[in-house]
Protein backbone atom coordinates (compact mmCIF):
# COMPACT_ATOMS: atom_id res chain seq x y z
CA UNK A 1 0.00 0.00 0.00
CA UNK A 2 1.35 3.56 -0.58
CA UNK A 3 0.28 6.81 1.45
CA UNK A 4 0.78 10.07 -0.99
CA UNK A 5 1.50 13.53 0.87
CA UNK A 6 0.49 16.34 -1.66
CA UNK A 7 2.46 19.54 -0.11
CA UNK A 8 2.77 18.55 3.47
CA UNK A 9 3.79 21.42 5.64
CA UNK A 10 3.96 20.30 8.78
CA UNK A 11 7.11 18.43 10.08
CA UNK A 12 5.34 16.63 12.99
CA UNK A 13 2.60 15.57 11.07
CA UNK A 14 4.89 14.04 8.24
CA UNK A 15 7.08 12.04 10.80
CA UNK A 16 3.95 10.97 12.86
CA UNK A 17 3.03 9.27 9.05
CA UNK A 18 6.48 8.33 8.61
CA UNK A 19 6.29 6.01 11.41
CA UNK A 20 3.10 4.38 10.34
CA UNK A 21 4.47 3.43 7.27
CA UNK A 22 7.24 1.90 9.12
CA UNK A 23 5.39 0.23 11.61
CA UNK A 24 3.00 -0.99 9.11
CA UNK A 25 5.45 -1.59 5.47
CA UNK A 26 3.13 1.10 3.81
CA UNK A 27 5.36 2.93 1.12
CA UNK A 28 5.56 7.22 1.33
CA UNK A 29 5.53 9.53 -1.23
CA UNK A 30 5.74 13.07 -0.12
CA UNK A 31 4.61 15.33 -3.26
CA UNK A 32 6.81 18.61 -3.79
CA UNK A 33 6.64 21.75 -2.45
CA UNK A 34 6.93 20.38 1.16
CA UNK A 35 6.84 23.03 3.69
CA UNK A 36 10.09 22.03 5.71
CA UNK A 37 13.67 20.51 5.10
CA UNK A 38 13.33 16.59 5.25
CA UNK A 39 16.65 16.93 7.78
CA UNK A 40 13.85 19.23 10.15
CA UNK A 41 14.65 18.06 13.72
CA UNK A 42 10.65 18.26 14.05
CA UNK A 43 10.50 15.49 11.23
CA UNK A 44 12.77 13.17 12.37
CA UNK A 45 11.98 13.41 16.55
CA UNK A 46 8.58 12.13 14.68
CA UNK A 47 9.67 9.63 13.13
CA UNK A 48 12.09 8.85 15.99
CA UNK A 49 14.49 5.66 15.08
CA UNK A 50 12.10 4.39 12.64
CA UNK A 51 13.34 6.28 9.36
CA UNK A 52 15.44 3.40 8.18
CA UNK A 53 12.09 1.82 7.88
CA UNK A 54 10.33 3.63 5.26
CA UNK A 55 10.33 3.39 2.27
CA UNK A 56 10.11 7.42 0.79
CA UNK A 57 9.49 8.30 -2.50
CA UNK A 58 9.80 11.94 -3.60
CA UNK A 59 7.76 13.54 -6.73
CA UNK A 60 8.31 17.23 -8.05
CA UNK A 61 4.51 17.57 -8.49
CA UNK A 62 0.91 14.69 -8.04
CA UNK A 63 1.23 14.29 -12.03
CA UNK A 64 4.16 12.24 -12.10
CA UNK A 65 2.67 9.94 -9.33
CA UNK A 66 -0.08 9.29 -11.85
CA UNK A 67 2.04 9.00 -14.51
CA UNK A 68 4.41 6.39 -12.54
CA UNK A 69 1.83 4.54 -10.66
CA UNK A 70 -0.52 4.23 -13.67
CA UNK A 71 -2.22 0.79 -12.94
CA UNK A 72 -2.75 1.75 -9.29
CA UNK A 73 -6.22 2.28 -7.53
CA UNK A 74 -6.06 5.81 -6.36
CA UNK A 75 -8.44 6.86 -3.24
CA UNK A 76 -8.46 10.76 -2.45
CA UNK A 77 -9.16 12.06 1.05
CA UNK A 78 -11.04 14.67 1.61
CA UNK A 79 -14.01 16.10 4.36
CA UNK A 80 -15.88 16.98 0.30
CA UNK A 81 -15.77 13.13 -0.46
CA UNK A 82 -18.89 11.59 -1.44
CA UNK A 83 -18.21 7.74 0.12
CA UNK A 84 -17.12 7.24 3.99
CA UNK A 85 -14.09 5.68 3.78
CA UNK A 86 -15.60 2.53 4.97
CA UNK A 87 -17.49 2.18 1.51
CA UNK A 88 -14.67 1.06 -0.49
CA UNK A 89 -12.75 -2.16 -1.23
CA UNK A 90 -9.32 -1.19 -0.82
CA UNK A 91 -6.14 -3.24 -2.17
CA UNK A 92 -2.65 -4.56 -1.20
CA UNK A 93 -0.97 -2.18 -3.88
CA UNK A 94 -3.58 1.41 -3.71
CA UNK A 95 -2.55 4.84 -3.17
CA UNK A 96 -4.01 6.63 -0.35
CA UNK A 97 -3.83 10.33 -0.99
CA UNK A 98 -4.15 13.12 1.21
CA UNK A 99 -3.75 17.00 0.78
CA UNK A 100 -1.21 19.81 2.70
CA UNK A 101 -3.03 20.77 6.21
CA UNK A 102 -4.23 24.69 5.15
CA UNK A 103 -6.34 22.96 2.16
CA UNK A 104 -6.76 19.52 1.52
CA UNK A 105 -6.18 18.13 -1.87
CA UNK A 106 -6.65 21.02 -4.83
CA UNK A 107 -10.27 21.25 -6.25
CA UNK A 108 -9.37 20.51 -9.36
CA UNK A 109 -7.90 16.85 -8.55
CA UNK A 110 -11.17 16.10 -6.58
CA UNK A 111 -13.05 16.68 -9.48
CA UNK A 112 -11.20 14.77 -11.37
CA UNK A 113 -11.67 11.71 -9.20
CA UNK A 114 -15.07 12.20 -7.46
CA UNK A 115 -16.12 9.24 -7.85
CA UNK A 116 -12.67 7.81 -5.72
CA UNK A 117 -13.14 10.70 -3.17
CA UNK A 118 -13.26 8.83 0.59
CA UNK A 119 -13.88 10.94 3.94
CA UNK A 120 -13.76 9.91 7.50
CA UNK A 121 -17.27 10.50 9.07
CA UNK A 122 -17.16 13.45 11.62
CA UNK A 123 -20.19 15.26 12.80
CA UNK A 124 -21.29 18.73 11.12
CA UNK A 125 -19.42 20.86 13.02
CA UNK A 126 -16.27 19.80 13.15
CA UNK A 127 -13.86 20.83 10.31
CA UNK A 128 -11.53 18.25 9.87
CA UNK A 129 -8.88 15.73 11.52
CA UNK A 130 -5.29 16.32 12.31
CA UNK A 131 -3.70 14.92 8.67
CA UNK A 132 -1.29 12.27 11.00
CA UNK A 133 -4.61 11.05 12.36
CA UNK A 134 -6.71 10.93 9.12
CA UNK A 135 -3.75 9.20 7.47
CA UNK A 136 -3.95 6.53 10.06
CA UNK A 137 -7.54 6.20 10.69
CA UNK A 138 -7.78 5.35 6.99
CA UNK A 139 -4.60 3.12 6.54
CA UNK A 140 -5.58 1.31 9.30
CA UNK A 141 -8.96 0.34 7.88
CA UNK A 142 -7.41 -0.51 4.73
CA UNK A 143 -5.19 -2.90 6.51
CA UNK A 144 -8.32 -4.69 8.19
CA UNK A 145 -9.72 -5.22 5.22
CA UNK A 146 -6.64 -6.86 4.16
CA UNK A 147 -6.81 -8.99 7.41
CA UNK A 148 -3.54 -6.80 7.95
CA UNK A 149 -1.62 -9.40 5.46
CA UNK A 150 2.17 -8.68 6.51
CA UNK A 151 1.84 -7.37 10.20
CA UNK A 152 2.47 -9.60 13.34
CA UNK A 153 -0.03 -11.17 14.15
CA UNK A 154 0.80 -11.22 18.10
CA UNK A 155 2.28 -8.95 20.44
CA UNK A 156 5.59 -9.62 22.25
CA UNK A 157 3.94 -10.61 25.40
CA UNK A 158 4.82 -9.08 28.59
CA UNK A 159 8.42 -8.40 30.23
CA UNK A 160 8.90 -9.25 33.53
CA UNK A 161 11.23 -6.37 34.33
CA UNK A 162 11.26 -7.37 38.12
CA UNK A 163 12.21 -11.12 38.44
Amino acid sequence: MHIVLIEPEIPGNTGNIARLCAATGIELHLVRPLGFSTDDKHLKRAGLDYWHLVKVHYHDNFDQVLQEYPDHKFYYCSTKAPHAHTEVNYGHDDMLVFGKESAGIPEEILNAHWESCVRIPMIEDARSLNLSNAVAVVAYEALRQQNFASLAEKGPGLRMWNK
